[in-house]
């Protein structure tokens, strides 16, 4: 298996465990492909963007990255466990 089957496509963290899997272009938006996520990333995103947004972001990672809505949790979240959990708060 490549590295990158075992990498979070959002954060680039090992994966633990429990892995979800993440349409980088919503299904309702018409995306059917899927990348591995951890459950806490993938609560992120849909917490902090609409399935429109994600849509418009065309499923590039880098683009979510740079985002100021995920830069504080990837910072905050680069240094935990791969099956590390937290409650997640949705944008105000």
């Amino acid at each position: 298996m490549d590295d990158l089957e075992h990498t979070c496509w959002l954060c680039g963290r090992a994966l633990g465990r429990k892995v979800e899997w993440h349409h980088p272009v919503p299904k309702s938006r018409g995306g059917r492909a899927t990348e591995p996520v951890h459950p806490i990333c993938h609560r992120t995103l849909h917490a902090s963007f609409t399935n429109v947004q994600l849509a418009q972001f065309g499923g590039d990672a880098a683009l979510l990255r740079a985002r100021p809505e995920l830069a504080r949790f990837l910072t905050w979240i680069a240094g935990k466990p791969p099956d590390f959990h937290a409650p997640t708060h949705r944008k105000r």
